[in-house]
């Protein structure tokens, strides 16, 4: 941490140790007991489980949307899932390119000879 960055730090702990100080003490009781409540949850939740701030359902009546505005982009999502499967299931050609491609790879003539431009007329005049 550079010296700016310590002297920054040391002001905000200041400023807060200095707001503390000067808190109400009804202010300080409810913070303390808000301290508390949450430390006695997170001693009782298990370590896999999400603890929530508030009642969830509390928090999903604020905002109705915003279930349905999710709930729209996984559609839109899977929608898009759905076209491209759909839309790559209609393209033969690439099957059609891997099987050439196996076909000649497991050949027992050798690669050059599909390259050489006089085995194409040579193969013509065999198949007669």
């Amino acid at each position: 941490m550079s010296t700016r960055e310590s002297d920054i730090a040391r002001s905000i702990v200041r400023n807060l140790e200095t707001g503390s100080r000067t808190l109400d003490r009804a202010i300080l009781a409810r913070l303390a007991s808000a301290r508390d409540r949450a430390l006695a949850e997170h001693d009782r939740a298990p370590a896999w489980h999400a603890v929530w701030a508030g009642h969830p359902k509390l928090r999903l009546s604020e905002h109705p949307a915003t279930g349905i505005r999710h709930l729209l982009a996984v559609a839109v999502l899977v929608l898009g899932l759905l076209g491209v499967v759909f839309w790559q299931s209609g393209n033969s050609r690439g099957y059609e390119l891997a099987d050439l491609d196996a076909r000649l790879l497991t050949d027992d003539l050798p690669l050059d000879a599909y390259l050489d431009k006089g085995f194409d007329s040579w193969l013509k005049r065999q198949s007669r």
